[in-house]
């Protein structure tokens, strides 16, 4: 069984494809800048045995299902094509944000896109996108099934306690108003990953996925129990140019000191905030490191903020989980970024957490950080996220088959 993993952004089309009996990647693309005059189309292969090859061309791609259409003639046409025929090709698997409570992995129905269109005003960086090309793709391609894997999916079991807002209960079971929790992806295959690397599964960890878009969550025996995500992707820690939490009493004084809409306010928000809006030198967190060792005092407010509130999280968490035996970096930042993970850890040796400044530094690959006399065993992991959508989208289309 081959499957496609799609990676939707508002201009772009990136993927996966993968051979699941020997889950081997059999190739890479990209299409950008759909909707402009010319988008690159970016094809990369992978022969058993071979050397990667590497294919570009400029084609007018007007919408996400043209995309498709171009990846599918990328892979059996060009002169890196690794496929006969797109028939060949399974199903297609997206790492889809938020469908409200419908979550875990799902066909791709009307059903479920109303589901998804139902939760745009809180995901709406996120769910347009996705539904935009869903919906293409099925009219122009009705023949190949379409999987959503929901990054809400791992942590639908967490409970309730940590996962309610204390709001009326009427705006809780009528609005589906609560903590849903994202990188789903991420955090499972960190919860995966670390019970090989430990040999059991009966673990306490804390995911710290740091990246554009940051997220911590408590692992225990495999699941979920907590997210720093609230009910939006918007929540939680502060983002490259997202705010986090914020106090929601802020917004209408907001209004009335600016002037500004209440909708207004919340583009700023999730456009201009975060370690953008922080640190004045972009949201790049490659920038504002630079910007740090400059002696850029907004550049150091930026980083302070984003390791506090990281901090405050995994203080939290390791009181929940009643201490931890994994404290795993992953996502851009934390895998990336040795300044970042050696401040997170600073001064926790009291609780447990004891970095090895060396082995952070040089960190390049999966690898553990911690001194070897640590409690609490520190790794930097990447997470292969698609290769856990396309392990979802595999068993959801094996088991349909089935019936």
């Amino acid at each position: 069984m081959k499957i496609l993993v799609a990676n939707i952004g508002s201009t772009s089309f990136k993927y996966q494809l993968l051979d699941m009996e020997t889950e081997r990647i059999l190739a890479r693309g990209a299409v950008e800048r759909i909707g402009e005059d010319e988008s690159p189309v970016v094809l990369r292969t992978y022969p058993e045995g071979g050397d990667m090859r590497s294919w570009t061309q400029n084609f007018r791609v007007a919408n996400h299902a043209d995309a498709v259409r171009f990846c599918f003639q990328c892979l059996t046409t060009s002169p890196v094509a690794c496929l006969s025929d797109i028939s060949e090709i399974s199903g297609i698997g997206f790492k889809a944000v938020h469908a409200g409570k419908v979550t875990g992995v799902q066909l791709v129905t009307n059903e479920i896109l109303s589901a998804m269109e139902e939760m745009v005003d809180i995901a709406p960086a996120h769910n347009p996108p996705y539904i935009a090309a869903m919906r293409q793709i099925r009219e122009q391609f009705p023949s190949i099934p379409l999987v959503a894997a929901f990054e809400t999916g791992f942590h639908a079991d967490i409970p309730e306690a940590n996962r309610l807002y204390a709001v009326p209960y009427e705006w809780i079971d009528k609005y589906q108003i609560r903590r849903y929790g994202f990188h789903g992806a991420s955090h499972r295959f960190v919860a995966g990953r670390m019970a090989e690397i430990f040999g059991r599964s009966d673990l306490r960890i804390i995911s710290c996925h740091l990246g554009g878009s940051s997220s911590l969550c408590a692992i225990r025996d495999g699941k979920s129990v907590a997210s720093s995500m609230g009910g939006s992707p918007q929540g939680g820690l502060p983002q490259n140019n997202r705010v986090g939490d914020f106090d929601p009493y802020l917004i209408p004084h907001l209004m009335k000191q600016t002037g500004k809409s209440c909708e207004e306010i919340l583009e700023i928000m999730s456009k201009q905030g975060g370690l953008y809006g922080l640190g004045g030198v972009g949201s790049d967190i490659r920038d504002i490191l630079v910007a740090l060792d400059e002696g850029n005092p907004r550049a150091k407010t930026a980083i302070d903020v984003y390791v506090y509130d990281i901090r405050r999280y995994l203080g939290a968490y390791m009181v929940e989980l009643g201490g931890i035996d994994a404290l795993v970096f992953t996502g851009g930042i934390g895998e990336n970024q040795p300044y970042i993970r050696a401040q997170v850890c600073r001064n926790l040796e009291a609780f447990g957490i004891k970095i090895d400044p060396r082995k952070n530094d040089s960190c390049r690959v999966e690898s553990c950080i911690s001194t070897p006399n640590s409690p609490t065993q520190i790794w930097v992991v990447t997470a292969n996220e698609e290769i856990v959508v396309a392990r979802q989208t595999r068993d959801l289309l094996t088991k349909i088959q089935k019936y």
